[in-house]
């Protein structure tokens, strides 16, 4: 899974923010990640499948596999609602 092309992320004012950067992007506004989210996004920016995350996810905050699986999965499943995912 990946993001799909047209969003940047930036830091602003000490926010990480999510902007689309292109017309084929069906998304207006902005989007605040704290610093989990953050991370996952930009794991996401290039193809990652989701055991490989999971195991990012642990090694880089020092969590439990079920605890790095359900934050995850929360994540991808808004993700792709919300239609961010290729």
């Amino acid at each position: 899974m990946k993001i799909k092309d047209g969003f940047m992320l930036r830091t602003v004012a000490d926010s990480t923010v999510v902007v689309p950067y292109s017309e084929a992007v069906d998304f207006n506004g902005m989007i605040t990640l704290n610093r989990t989210g953050a991370f996952i996004w930009k794991q996401l920016q290039t193809e990652t499948t989701r055991d490989e995350l999971i195991a990012l996810l642990i090694k880089e905050y020092s969590i439990d596999e079920a605890t790095a699986a359900a934050g995850a999965d929360s994540f991808i499943k808004r993700l792709g609602e919300e239609g961010f995912l290729e």
